[in-house]
């Protein structure tokens, strides 16, 4: 009886002390469900504005997790490099690897904000699509040279919203396919 009503007061006060912090914090309460990744684009060469962009290209569609640049004293989730290879990422967990802005893509004419937002669209938990419309971000070079869209679509925006829905554990259990 005793221990009943110990829990019961417990639950009380602590649904009484969360309703309080929710209240007192709406933007922090908010804010606690997306998900900051941090990358560093310092190895990107001439091509760190182009990574700055395909960054604010997400950060404007997704609403569960962020792109940010590193700032000091951070480990960055992701690294981006610049060579004269083609356009590729390395995944290490979900959000979490490095990708390269190759030139070869980049001297052939394909359009460096789409390449971009393609490579982070990889660490965000989306494969390669090869289905060359231009309007699928992850159609890659399978779309026209000629494509300028660096956007991503909605079933693609929703497939990065779902797989950092709730919390750093639901990033845990991706699986990469």
């Amino acid at each position: 009886m005793v221990l009943r009503r110990l829990s019961a007061l417990c639950a009380a006060f602590a649904l009484l002390l969360g309703g309080m912090l929710v209240a007192a914090h709406p933007a922090q309460a908010a804010q606690a469900a997306v998900r900051v990744l941090y990358y560093d684009a310092s190895a990107a060469q001439e091509f760190v504005s182009v990574v700055h962009q395909g960054a604010q290209i997400w950060n404007a569609r997704v609403t569960n997790v962020q792109l940010q640049p590193v700032t000091a004293g951070r480990t960055p989730n992701i690294r981006v490099y610049a060579d004269n290879g083609w356009p590729r990422a390395y995944v290490n967990s979900l959000g979490n690897g490095r990708w390269y802005m190759g030139r070869e893509a980049t001297g052939q004419g394909y359009y460096q904000p789409r390449i971009a937002a393609h490579e982070f669209g990889h660490l965000l938990g989306l494969p390669d699509r090869r289905t060359g419309l231009c309007t699928d971000l992850m159609s890659g070079s399978s779309a026209p040279v000629s494509c300028r869209n660096p956007n991503p679509n909605s079933t693609e925006i929703a497939q990065v919203n779902a797989a950092f829905a709730g919390s750093l554990a639901t990033a845990g259990r991706y699986v990469w396919k």
